[in-house]
């Protein structure tokens, strides 16, 4: 039934369609702010209050007749815009390339739009019974709000746990940083003193289990006994491997820890593994810390610094833009953050830019495109982030059909605060996909993982990564299932420094796993990486022209494929075979695959390490069986290559320098990293 007020709407709108149409023949223009309403035309003087309405409007132009050359634009006035619900987009809301669709902020104007709720009525905690819960240093600055009194019902917690990921539901966030889920100990990790096997004996290093019981070497569990829903994070067998399980029960006296039981399996723990407990309101005891009684819908927390109504806010909404078979819409300029989720998901269609934006205090990702094509994520600043920054699923690998999406001149960084690995600040996934010009840094796993083929991964600028893992490298193949079909990616042009791995311990600044084969990883730096590349019992990989300054080590090659790794040979046979390998088009990009099965394929050839720099570290490792299979030459090993002023970042050679009598090549150190454009979200980068 249509309201008086929906006629007055749609009156508005077919008038402002109608004059869009007869007095512009090259782009239309519609206004959204915070002081509009959606019963308005849309216009400068007269805008809409929500992004819905003016995709709407764009509907209605478009079932008017042809978008106007030029496109459509809609411009966001400056503000604070909370999004009750996602915002989706279908294949209806596509423009051409001719004639885009543009959503994008104000020139010089900052546009906010937040998945959150901000908090308001906090009052001092008055319950003696929380009261005497808490610790004694909190006690006096914990300060609680009503969420059943501001509308707030849906109080979704931890879910979807998994190894290497899981979903924090609701977060809560101050003054634009994220606040911490009460936990213990505030930083750092308890520790698996014993564990314990079937019969409760401690078993001498690991045990598997359907309890999963440990003794714990902190007596503090004993202040858990009247916590609910209680997490454990721990790094319970692999420190590349982290998994969230729920308490079950305590035994205070022994430090007894049982885990929740897994549908029909086992729990497996080793002694000495590390872990933290979270969610618990005792634990609540240091500024930024929070907790949700679910049961009574009461927030509790301890501000930082001065609580006003709204500066808290707790995160609602779910994958915040959602656009599906959408092509050439671009939105940029926004400021797109405190939702649940991911902030864009996009899937299938073609040329959707993301460009501009700020991402930041998402739950899972920035932005994930699965499918489609030639989308784009450009000049975004994404940071403080649940899990990853960028993924980028694109192409089909069995007709080697590129997908041509990238991510390029964005500034991503302290991502992965709630999931520590496997959540890349970019993925590179399936075939013909990009990430350029990137600056990333202080990511506690992989900067950049890649899978499938013809991936590029150049002039990017990588630091402080891999800090949470050791076994892992900060351009990484994404696990799982590598494999020798997995060829032709470019790794060239990226400047790698400052990476040492969890405690410092080691890793790599390229680490190509499990025969991962066919990767041309030429013209980088490495400057005080632990380890700069590690082919692990791949094929036909290319190191040239590379320069590993202030190493502890070059490179690793092994022969893993001949060993302990054999079994990925039954996979990654029923893989190529799958993949009609000895027909076009693999016959004709890959001819060198067609008698690989013949050719001992798990043993590393091809391999060439060739023209590269190595000075004040030591060069490479290369396991016996591998040696006579790799290709060394003209390198330039524990010589001075002359560099201009390594300790100010001057990585140039010297015009005499003895590297170029031996065929190296400059590297063009000045065009790695983020630049200038007006597609930045922000110039100069700090």
């Amino acid at each position: 039934m249509r309201t008086e007020a929906t006629m007055k709407c749609c009156s508005a709108l077919a008038g402002s369609v109608a004059l869009l149409i007869t007095s512009s023949l090259f782009a239309a223009n519609f206004v959204v702010s915070t002081t509009g309403n959606d019963a308005n035309a849309g216009s400068e003087s007269a805008p809409f209050a929500t992004l819905e309405r003016a995709r709407d409007a764009v509907r209605q132009l478009k079932e008017a007749g042809p978008l106007p050359s030029g496109g459509v634009t809609i411009e966001i006035r400056a503000g604070r815009y909370e999004l009750l619900r996602p915002i989706e987009f279908a294949e209806k809301d596509s423009g051409t390339a001719d004639s885009p669709i543009t959503y994008q902020a104000r020139r010089g104007e900052s546009v906010y739009l937040s998945g959150g709720r901000g908090v308001r009525g906090w009052t001092a905690v008055t319950d003696a019974a929380v009261t005497a819960r808490l610790d004694a240093a909190a006690r006096g600055h914990v300060q609680q709000a009503d969420l059943k009194a501001l509308g707030i019902t849906d109080l979704q917690g931890i879910n979807n746990a998994g190894v290497y990921q899981s979903d924090p539901g609701i977060e809560l966030f101050f003054m634009n940083q994220p606040m911490t889920l009460a936990r213990y100990p505030n930083t750092g990790y308890m520790h698996l003193a014993e564990v314990l096997d079937a019969q409760g004996t401690a078993a001498p290093e690991r045990a598997a289990t359907a309890e999963g019981r440990f003794i714990c070497d902190d007596a503090r569990i004993e202040r858990w006994l009247q916590e609910k829903e209680v997490w454990l994070h721990g790094f319970w067998v692999w420190d590349w491997a982290d998994q969230r399980k729920p308490l079950v029960s305590l035994d205070p006296a022994k430090r007894l820890v049982t885990l929740g039981r897994p549908a029909g399996g086992t729990i497996e723990l080793r002694k000495g593994q590390w872990f933290y407990a979270e969610n618990l309101l005792s634990e609540l005891d240091s500024p930024g810390e929070w907790y949700i009684d679910r049961e009574k819908a009461v927030l509790y927390f301890w501000p930082p610094g001065e609580l006003r109504d709204g500066d808290a806010v707790l995160s609602m909404t779910r994958d915040l833009f959602q656009l599906n078979s959408v092509s050439h819409v671009r939105i940029r300029g926004v400021c797109v953050e405190a939702g649940r989720g991911t902030a864009f998901v996009v899937r299938g269609g073609s040329n959707v830019q993301i460009a501009a934006a700020t991402i930041r205090n998402m739950g899972n990702w920035g932005a994930k495109v699965f499918g489609g094509k030639e989308h784009s994520v450009t000049g975004c600043d994404i940071y403080q982030t649940g899990q990853g920054g960028i993924h980028l699923d694109g192409g089909d690998r069995k007709s080697l059909v590129p997908g041509g999406h990238y991510a390029d001149n964005n500034h991503i960084h302290h991502t992965s605060r709630w999931d520590p690995v496997y959540q890349q600040a970019i993925a590179l996934i399936g075939v013909g996909n990009r990430a350029t010009h990137n600056l990333i840094h202080h990511v506690p796993h992989i900067a950049i993982g890649f899978t499938g083929n013809e991936q590029t991964i150049e002039y990017n600028e990588i630091h402080h990564a891999v800090f949470q893992s050791n076994d892992a490298g900060a351009i990484y193949t994404s696990p799982p299932d590598e494999t020798w079909s997995m060829r032709g990616h470019k790794i060239r042009f990226n400047y790698l420094h400052d990476i040492q791995g969890f405690q410092g311990k080691g890793c790599f600044g390229v680490y190509l796993d499990d025969c991962f084969s066919s990767a041309d990883i030429s013209s980088n730096i490495f400057h005080n990486v632990a380890a700069g590349i590690l082919i692990g019992g791949g094929r036909d990989n290319l190191m040239t022209n590379n320069m590993f300054i202030k190493c502890k080590s070059a490179f690793s090659i092994d022969a893993r494929g001949l060993g302990w790794a054999s079994s990925v040979g039954q996979f990654a046979t029923e893989e190529l075979r799958s993949l009609n390998y000895k027909q076009p088009p693999w016959s004709v990009k890959y001819p060198e695959l067609i008698g690989i099965l013949e050719d001992e394929p798990l043993a590393p050839k091809g391999n060439v390490v060739a023209r590269s720099i190595c000075w004040d570290g030591p060069w490479g490792q290369t396991e016996a069986k591998a040696q006579p299979l790799v290709s060394f030459k003209d390198n330039l090993i524990d010589a001075d290559p002359k560099l201009i002023d390594p300790a100010g970042g001057n990585f140039k050679l010297q015009k005499d320098s003895p590297a170029f009598k031996l065929g190296f090549q400059t590297i063009p150190f000045e065009k790695i990293g983020v630049y200038s454009s007006e597609d930045r979200a922000s110039w100069p980068v700090q």
